[in-house]
């Protein structure tokens, strides 16, 4: 449900395609999710594709997420079980708060499209640097879901009874209580 009451903010979100073989050319994927957060209001903050090599997917989030312009990143490919999709094994690790339901939630919106077939995804989300990180299959199909079913209302302050947008300012309270920085 979107509040009349409230205006929307827009937020910078950054989209990180994972892939051996995409170029900015041919990404699908990433032209769906640019497509649909730009219609929403939203700002790309930032681009990129990286192979399917851990150490380029965390350094690139990592940067990301230290970027003031950057609210959320969505990442796009590597979460299959073949030996090149590492991209939960990259990201998992730096992640400060890992978002089960978001898992969940996208394997019941999946189910209701490719059944039972769901199962070979292993998308996450979760906190990093207190940004929000989601981390999406390859297909355009599967990006679609996500945003359509989750992400585009979740990323809107209107949203009701609650939204991602409206607890952004508290995702680093911890590190503001130890005085500390993360990863």
């Amino acid at each position: 449900m979107t509040s009349p009451d409230r205006e929307f903010l827009p937020l910078g979100i950054a989209i990180l395609t994972v892939s051996d073989t995409r170029t900015l050319a041919d990404d699908k994927s990433g032209d769906t999710l640019v497509a649909r957060l730009e219609e929403a209001g939203h700002r790309l903050a930032a681009r990129a594709i990286v192979p399917d090599d851990r150490d380029a997917i965390r350094d690139t989030v990592l940067g990301w997420s230290r970027d003031a312009q950057v609210d959320v990143v969505i990442t796009t490919g590597g979460t299959g079980f073949t030996g090149r999709d590492v991209t939960p094994e990259a990201l998992e690790p730096i992640f400060e708060k890992r978002m089960d339901g978001f898992s969940a939630v996208f394997h019941r919106v999946s189910f209701e499209k490719i059944g039972v077939s769901t199962i070979q995804s292993r998308a996450t989300g979760g906190v990093v640097n207190a940004t929000f990180v989601f981390v999406l299959p390859g297909s355009p199909g599967a990006c679609r879901d996500a945003w359509d079913h989750i992400l585009k209302a979740q990323l809107d302050y209107r949203h009701k009874p609650c939204n991602f947008v409206e607890i952004m300012p508290r995702l680093d309270e911890h590190l503001r209580r130890t005085g500390g920085a993360s990863a």
